[in-house]
């Protein structure tokens, strides 16, 4: 028999997956990708993660349909910052129920606790996730399985709720115990995870949306940098030789690329509503974290020769 699991990489989804396995189930993990995740290289530590597990790994970019559909119209609302965990981890169930029916699978497991985090895991919120999933009933949650009515995976048989758990809370004394009994040593911290529940990555996000319309193309770009507001435009500008990296290989449409010529320095993304005033602003920033007092940055295929600003000046444009 098989079964999908929502995989995220973290301790619980890779203890869900051991549970059901020690059952004699197949499973395969499923990561729905949105987007938002805080680990840049995520996909290469999940793919490592699912290999340990001896599972298979497959990912499904939802990223395009979360933006449009869910990340600024949830039915159930945000958590505090901008993150609508309800109806997301409902959009998740959904994914893989459609992907369930494709492989012939019989069921989803997802590592939720009950009570683990305080919107979507908590018993109301997994009831309001209920109302959202097209066949709640067959989503089994084996770490807290026994603390929730019994699903028709128990109800049938294809698995025995006696070797299901009752963990429930914060406490993760547990679940260190049964990563110890399974042989499990790499799994990601829970401190890592989803950027939209970052005050300060959700504020980047609403001023970027006041006036210009979030794209896939915009999501890695917004995770990193200096986050500026220059007159009227948004410029991002990056801090280390990777982020340059990340601004440079940007292929939207909504930004112009700068860059200090003939000087080392951050490479920065402008918006491409900025005047002639806004870029000379923005230039002089570029060259202020370079070594060089005076110099050209380029914009776009245009030059602009400035001097400096203090970084006591720049930070009235930090958001």
């Amino acid at each position: 028999m098989l079964a999908v699991a929502l995989f995220s990489g973290g301790l619980d989804s890779c203890l869900a997956i051991k549970i059901i396995q020690a059952q004699g189930i197949d499973v395969i993990a499923l990561n729905v990708n949105t987007g938002f995740e805080s680990n840049l290289e995520k996909e290469n530590y999940l793919k490592n993660t699912a290999k340990e597990l001896g599972v298979e790994f497959v990912s499904i970019d939802e990223r395009s349909h979360f933006i449009e559909e869910i990340l600024f119209s949830p039915k159930y609302g945000y958590g505090k910052n901008l993150n609508p965990c309800i109806d997301c981890h409902a959009n998740m169930i959904n994914v893989a129920y459609d992907y369930m029916q494709k492989v012939g699978a019989k069921f989803i497991i997802s590592g939720e606790v009950l009570g683990q985090r305080p919107m979507s895991q908590k018993l109301d919120g997994l009831k309001k996730i209920e109302k959202l999933v097209v066949k709640p009933d067959i989503v089994i949650r084996p770490l807290s399985a026994k603390l929730l009515p019994p699903t028709i995976p128990e109800i049938e048989g294809w698995i025995d709720r006696e070797k299901l758990y009752d963990i429930s809370g914060r406490e993760r004394k547990i679940q260190i115990e049964l990563a110890k009994k399974f042989g499990l040593k790499n799994y990601e911290s829970p401190a890592g995870g989803c950027l939209l529940t970052d005050r300060h990555f959700s504020n980047k996000i609403r001023e970027f949306v006041k006036k210009y319309k979030l794209g896939i193309e915009e999501i890695d770009i917004l995770k990193v940098g200096r986050f500026l507001k220059v007159g009227n435009s948004i410029m991002i500008l990056s801090r280390n030789r990777d982020e340059n990296q990340i601004l440079k290989n940007y292929k939207g449409d909504k930004f112009f690329k700068m860059y200090p010529i003939d000087i080392a320095g951050p490479i920065g993304l402008l918006t491409k509503d900025a005047n002639n005033e806004t870029k000379k602003l923005a230039s002089q920033i570029v060259l202020t974290y370079t070594k060089a007092n005076n110099g050209i940055v380029g914009i776009s295929g245009e030059n602009f020769e400035v001097t400096s600003l203090s970084k006591e000046e720049i930070k009235k444009f930090m958001i």
